[in-house]
């Protein structure tokens, strides 16, 4: 892709595979819906059922953008094969994250079966689930990706608001108590060898994402979405403030380039990438940053 540093091979650490498999688990959660009414209420492009072909559409997508690689997000808990299955067809393409639930009481089988199928990365919603990261479930569960080469795991904090949701009436008590990154601390400290992503920055706890990823080299942030949560700041914070604190504090290479992109007909969010290139040439970073921030940091987190 090019920018004003020149070509640049983007990599998107954030993007949600919204599969037939994730619409016809979201439609069990409302009586009435259907992968039908669902598009009717949101006017999206219903994905094909073989999920191979949607991970052919967002190749071509990607392609199209001119984005080299994205982590694919199963996005709700029993759609993880949606993934597998995207991955397998184009590895070359596609890391596979999935959602996973601690409080299952199959969790960790169900967190082996997809890493055996080489998924890569858990992702953890304690405030989606309601959950503390003090849970010893959530323990049992680390120390089974732990045992795993190159273990990384995503752990989502702060603000938690999913659009999909309240367009279709379906509830999100989404409990914020257990939102904290600081409760990733304890964690980052016990699974020194887990690489831990906070995305969207810690989305509204910027202060406290900073400080566990000061005191834990093995913490990561994704910049994801919008970052709407900075209404939240206090004083005079824009995107390019957030940038320059993350830098000052964390570090270039510990920056991981996400759009939360997820449906289609919109696609690839290419304008979450115009807004953070335009932060961070505003910063004067060197060519050498932000090739490492918008792909080669997750390379090498993945596949060093």
């Amino acid at each position: 892709m090019q920018s004003s540093w020149g070509r640049l091979v983007v990599a998107d650490a954030h993007v949600h595979f919204f599969s037939h498999g994730f619409f016809s688990l979201l439609s069990q959660q409302k009586p009435g819906l259907s992968i039908e009414s669902i598009q009717a209420t949101l006017g999206w492009k219903m994905p094909p059922v073989d999920p191979r072909d949607l991970a052919a559409e967002w190749v071509a997508e990607l392609d199209r953008m001119g984005v080299r690689r994205a982590a694919l997000i199963a996005s709700l808990p029993g759609d993880e094969d949606s993934v597998r299955i995207a991955v397998e067809a184009f590895p070359d393409r596609f890391h596979g994250y999935f959602m996973a639930n601690p409080c299952l009481p199959d969790a960790v089988n169900r967190m082996e079966a997809a890493l055996g199928a080489g998924l890569r990365v858990p992702c953890l919603f304690p405030a989606m689930h309601q959950y503390t990261l003090s849970d010893p479930r959530v323990n049992t569960v680390l120390e089974a990706v732990a045992a795993r080469p190159n273990p990384v795991v995503f752990i989502h904090c702060g603000v938690l608001s999913v659009g999909i949701r309240k367009k279709l009436g379906l509830r999100s008590p989404f409990d914020l108590r257990f939102s904290n990154p600081v409760d990733v601390h304890p964690l980052a400290l016990r699974f020194p060898n887990v690489r831990f992503i906070l995305p969207h920055f810690g989305a509204g706890f910027f202060r406290e994402a900073l400080m566990v990823a000061d005191m834990c080299p093995n913490v990561y942030f994704d910049t994801s979405s919008t970052n709407s949560w900075i209404r939240y700041q206090e004083g005079h914070v824009t995107l390019q403030v957030v940038f320059q604190r993350a830098l000052s504090v964390v570090g270039p290479g510990r920056l991981l380039f996400g759009t939360d992109s997820s449906f289609f007909p919109r696609g690839w969010n290419g304008a979450i990438f115009e807004d953070q290139a335009r932060a961070l040439s505003a910063l004067g970073v060197t060519a050498e940053i932000a090739r490492s921030i918008f792909g080669g940091n997750l390379q090498a987190l993945l596949e060093g």
